[in-house]
């Protein structure tokens, strides 16, 4: 059964670029600079692939994603804005198709929103300068947090020690 939901989450995220907007919005957090661009913008500065993963919540194909076996010690940034999302230190292999993380660089660098487009309830994991899509988190991650924040290649960059 949670094959069956899984690889139906997994199916709803690919066709994600052609779904509407959550009505939710993201609350600011302190100390963040909220960057705001209108949609015609983010479509000339990302590729398409890109633009329907990070500004309409899809998701890349599970296992073909840049970053996924990326192993270099260095930092992950969110690739719409460039903000330092999550370190190599908190990297692991969850086998699931795409790069995990157990935590982020701090908590003021993403945004969690309850996401109920699915027939279950997912959290969403938005980067909380820009609002980009990431991923999701779930709380079947490795100590010490026991969270795996599942996150999409396209949605990031890497930058090396």
């Amino acid at each position: 059964m949670k094959l069956l939901l899984y690889l139906s989450f997994c199916f709803l995220c690919i066709i994600g670029c052609n779904a509407q907007d959550s009505n939710q919005v993201p609350s600011t957090k302190a100390g963040t600079v909220k960057i705001k661009k209108s949609d015609s913008a983010w479509k000339e500065e990302l590729s398409y692939e890109d633009y329907c993963i990070i500004r309409k919540k899809g998701t890349e194909i599970p296992f073909t994603g840049t970053l996924l076996y990326n192993s270099e010690p260095g930092s992950y940034h969110c690739k719409a804005c460039d903000q330092l999302l999550f370190s190599s230190d908190a990297k692991f292999d969850s086998g699931t198709g795409w790069p995990s993380f157990f935590e982020p660089t701090s908590k003021q660098a993403i945004t969690e929103i309850e996401d109920k487009r699915y027939t279950f309830t997912t959290f969403e994991v938005l980067c909380s300068a820009c609002e980009a899509h990431l991923g999701h988190v779930f709380d079947d991650g490795p100590k010490p947090t026991g969270l795996r924040y599942c996150i999409n290649s396209a949605s990031m960059t890497f930058k090396k020690k």
